[in-house]
């Protein structure tokens, strides 16, 4: 039986209130409309409707009608949004990276807290201070810290990061503070990945190589070095900003601290429109500011915090 059509006709028919208002909310003539109603009171050998030049109104047979059909068109609605709902709800396998400290302090307790709220989802985390290529090695999201390197990767910025330059008490008992960059030649640097330390001289980026005869690929290896008084680190301040506060370290050359050197979360672009993707990134966006140290979430709804940009080679 092909009355669907004209029972959805009728139905909206008496949900707005004319034909016209039918046809508009149908993409169809209100010729169309009125043909398809009068087509389903044939079917039915009954008049649904009294139609005048200004009104319409249901008759007994009708409005008997109508209440079964709304119904009908409501589990309709119902049902497809259902579905809707279930294919924006994340699913399937969640692959991301971050580099280790970061990632095993802000980003694992993130991810656990998400999966509770997506139980269908699956998620894998590698955590690593190698630069990963999250195409080729198959991961949906990469978080990267500091500059990002052309790509055509899309970034959306998660966070503010700052590093600072700093040294125990213990080291400056036997050695003064250094207020210039070119003091940093004369004392013992603690060297990470880097070959260089960051800074900002007169609001312009700049990279100072530093020199140093201990160097390690770990930050809490780093942190241990500086807070024992082995030399001078620049660190970020997820590390430092506790022991800032207890006097365990103290920071220096804060004039040409670089601060902002951001947190991102970047991934391909085919991957933007996918709902594991898109909702997780959201959640990072909206919790991971509050977890760092000496932050609020305030800044978790700024247009700098939730900006997304595509950058190419």
């Amino acid at each position: 039986m092909q009355r669907w059509d004209r029972v959805e006709a009728f139905v909206e028919v008496v949900r707005l209130g004319s034909f016209a208002a039918a046809a508009r909310e149908l993409s169809v003539s209100p010729s169309h409309v009125s043909r398809l109603v009068a087509q389903l009171e044939q079917q039915l050998g009954t008049a649904l409707l009294y139609r005048t030049t200004r009104q319409t109104h249901l008759t007994d047979e009708g409005r008997l009608y109508f209440t079964h059909c709304r119904q009908l068109f409501d589990g309709f609605r119902e049902a497809e949004a259902a579905l809707s709902d279930l294919q924006e709800r994340p699913r399937g396998l969640l692959s991301l990276t971050s580099a280790t400290t970061f990632g095993e302090r802000f980003i694992a307790p993130l991810v656990n807290d998400f999966l509770l709220e997506h139980p269908r989802l699956e998620v894998r985390m590698h955590f690593t201070n190698r630069q990963v290529d999250i195409i080729d090695e198959g991961f949906d999201i990469a978080i990267r810290m500091g500059r990002l390197e052309d790509s055509s990767l899309v970034a959306r910025r998660l966070c503010e990061r700052r590093e600072y330059v700093v040294g125990a008490p213990a080291y400056f008992a036997h050695v003064s503070q250094p207020h210039a960059l070119a003091e940093l030649s004369r004392h013992r640097c603690l060297m990470g990945t880097r070959d260089h330390w960051r800074f900002a001289v007169d609001g312009v980026r700049r990279e100072v190589r530093v020199p140093g005869s201990w160097r390690a690929n770990s930050g809490p290896a780093l942190l241990d070095a500086a807070l024992k008084g082995l030399g001078l680190a620049q660190l970020p301040d997820y590390y430092v900003e506790e022991h800032l506060a207890s006097g365990a370290l103290i920071s220096v050359l804060d004039a040409y601290r670089h601060d902002d050197t951001a947190v991102w979360a970047v991934f391909p672009r085919h991957r933007q429109r996918s709902p594991k993707v898109r909702q997780f990134v959201d959640h990072l966006v909206a919790h991971l500011p509050g977890s760092l140290p000496g932050r609020t979430s305030a800044g978790a709804g700024s247009g700098a915090m939730a900006s997304s940009f595509l950058w190419h080679r």
